[in-house]
This record gives structure tokens, sequence and C-alpha cells, in this order.
């Protein structure tokens, strides 16, 4: 790492956007206003103050949003228009009633024949093979994915645009399947929870609601990540990283990242940046690592990476 991080005094707050919050964006404490969550586990933060309560980020009314916002917008449009992710590889059949259906080479599981598919098969081999038969199964086609979004000080500006642009193209991409965002600088914002409806312009909004302030502190989301896909099966989980990741707050996220599923980072490098963790974290997560210097480079980078 560049720097030496700062140890924290207290815990990191995990905070989530208030009911009721109308137009605008309301934060509050996980577990209600005033109370500290849960210690993180393992890796957490040692004992000190964030030195940001992030109590509220109002998200102004239309009339009165920044001239950014379309440009923004358009980005996103961009992004996603260039953005052609392919769906997720099949580990094999699974549980009957799980997953797409679709026809398979016969493996010892299910025994509903595809007929039609089959004789086409076997028109073309003399010496039939038992995985020339073909059968219908359900497959799992639905992948977890978990968005960390750097909004610390360090990524404020065009930075902050760019990452806002880039998770409202890659909700609308992967509108098949569970996602999570997280935003964080030395605390973190849960908006939206795995496997909870996602609109991208909604996500894109609230990030652009967030200011772009304090430390950075890449191991906090990490860790959050990480119970986000606790119960998922590995094959189907992976973390995507945006940052500079310029950690310079909390524990050493590298740990962290090499007990996740897969970690990929996209790393902005247009200012300040740490590229050398940026690296060593997705090769503990067993990821892709991209740099990133406009939002041009976005599409491109995200396609690498889901193709693994």
């Amino acid at each position: 790492m560049r720097r030496k991080p700062k140890a924290l005094s207290a815990d990191p707050s995990v905070f989530v956007p208030a009911p009721g919050g109308g137009a605008g964006l309301v934060l509050e404490r996980a577990g209600g206003a005033g109370q500290r969550p849960a210690p993180a586990g393992g890796g957490g933060s040692a004992p000190g103050v964030t030195e940001e309560s992030a109590e509220l980020a109002a998200e102004p009314a239309p009339a009165e949003r920044s001239p950014h916002e379309a440009q923004v917008r358009e980005r996103a449009r961009q992004i996603a228009q260039r953005l052609a992710l392919p769906r997720p590889r099949s580990a094999g059949p699974v549980r009957r009633g799980a997953g797409a259906l679709a026809s398979l080479p016969y493996r010892g599981g299910s025994d509903d024949i595809d007929l039609d598919r089959t004789v086409e098969v076997l028109a073309e081999r003399p010496v039939p093979e038992p995985e020339d038969i073909v059968v219908r199964d359900r497959i799992r086609t639905r992948r977890s994915v978990v968005l960390a979004v750097d909004v610390s000080g360090s990524m404020r500006g065009e930075r902050v645009r760019t990452a806002a642009a880039t998770v409202a193209a890659l909700a609308g991409a992967l509108h098949r399947d569970d996602l999570a965002v997280i935003a964080f600088w030395s605390d973190a914002a849960v908006l939206a929870p795995l496997g909870t409806p996602v609109g991208s312009l909604r996500l894109l909004d609230q990030l652009l609601a967030l200011p772009a302030r304090g430390l950075t502190n890449v191991a906090f989301p990490l860790q959050l990540a990480g119970r986000q896909l606790a119960r998922i099966p590995a094959r189907d989980a992976r973390v995507v990283l945006l940052s500079d990741c310029v950690h310079n707050a909390g524990p050493d996220p590298r740990p962290i990242a090499g007990r996740l599923p897969r970690l990929d980072v996209l790393l902005d490098e247009s200012g300040e940046k740490d590229l050398d963790l940026g690296r060593e974290l997705a090769t503990a997560g067993h990821g892709r690592f991209a740099r990133i210097r406009t939002y041009r480079d976005v599409a491109p980078a995200l396609q690498r990476a889901f193709a693994d």
C-alpha cells in the first residue's frame, strides 16, 4: 500500500436508506438511528472514530438538480449500449424446480428426454455415446453480484460521476441477476441489499446525492460484500470494486479479498491511485484487474471480467 492507513478508533458504521425518505435520499444507521452496527467479524476495523456521521444525504428536487446529472445519465446510456455481458455458464443440473429449463447432454440426472434434439444428434452418430442422449433439465442461470463503489473524498468530481454511470449501466445489464450496491468511504451505505429490486436510474440518483468525502476504507465494503454473499454458492457469486484503491483508513483489505468467492477490480486512474493495491486485491480475489481512465473504458473492462 502506498501509505500507512489510519487506525480507526471505532468500528465503521453501516447506513441504509431510511424508509419514507420521499424524493430525497436519507440515510440512517443500520439497526435504527443512533445505534452502532454489530462488529464486522474477521478483519474488522480497530476501535476508533470515522469522523463523518453521514446521517443525511438529501437528494435535490428535480428543479434543483446539478447540470451534471444529464451528462451522467448520458454516460450511463453510452456504457449500457456498449455493454453486452455473457450469461453465466452452466455448472450442470441443479435441484428440480430451480433455474431455467434447458436441453442438456445426459449425465445420469434427468430422465426427461428431449426426443427432437436426441434424434438430430443420433442421425449424425452411428455409434452413440450416453452423452448423445439429450434431456431436459433445469440449470442455474442467475448470478449474485455485489458492487462496491468508492465515494470517498479522493473520488469527487468526474470520478464519482463515472462510477455512478457505471453502476447504473451495470444494474441494467444485470436485471436478471441478484444485485447489491454498497457505497463506501470510511463508513459504508448499503443502497440495495442482495436480491431486492434495483432501479438503475434510482441508484444513479442516490450515488450522485452522496457527497464524496472522507477517508477510504476499502476493507469495510469487502467485509459487507462477504456477508451479502455468505449463503451463495461460490460459482454464482462475485464482487466488483470501483475505486482508486487509495486505502488510507482501516485494516489491510487484502486478506478480506482472499476470502471472497471472486473480486474484480476496476481502478480509476484519472487521479490519485494505488495501482499495486488494486492488482493485489484482484489477485487475492481470483478476479480481473482493469484500469479505467474515462467512462469509455468501462464496458470493455466489465465484459472481460464477466467472460470468465
